[in-house]
């Protein structure tokens, strides 16, 4: 444990959200190495294989995560999204703003997953961009 040092992060890149992804460090120790390495977090080789030999040890090891079974959050959200038994047939979201605007969210949109449907609020499920656009809805701004 690196107690009262400072952390340092620089940033690598912005993700598709807009969100900085960085590395972090301190005491010159990367901090996302020793969160994998001690079985703590996983490495995301979606994105990057920096920390699979490091993750690779872990695992052999049964460190953290790693002493059982496990499943990371991806797969858990791959899964759930895929699992349709619970979620309406039509994933097109018509939410109503403060203002009044009637916006319609995509599943893929940067707000989709912040969303929230009141049916009670007169909000609804659209199946296709067309049927939203003809019941008077539109597309987010930006």
């Amino acid at each position: 444990m690196i107690a009262d040092t400072m952390v340092t992060c620089r940033e690598l890149d912005r993700d598709r959200y807009d969100r900085s992804v960085a590395r972090c460090e301190a005491a010159g120790v990367d901090l996302a190495e020793a969160m994998v390495a001690e079985g703590l977090a996983w490495a995301y080789l979606r994105y990057s294989d920096t920390y699979a030999p490091v993750e690779t040890v872990a695992r052999q090891q049964g460190f953290g995560i790693w002493s059982g079974v496990n499943q990371p959050a991806w797969e858990y959200r791959a899964i759930r999204r895929a699992d349709t038994s619970d979620a309406p047939e039509c994933r097109i979201k018509g939410n109503i703003s403060q203002s009044g605007d009637r916006i319609y969210h995509l599943p893929d949109s940067r707000s989709y997953a912040a969303t929230r449907i009141s049916e009670a609020k007169g909000e609804r499920w659209f199946c296709s961009e067309e049927e939203a656009r003809t019941a008077g809805w539109r597309a987010p701004r930006g």
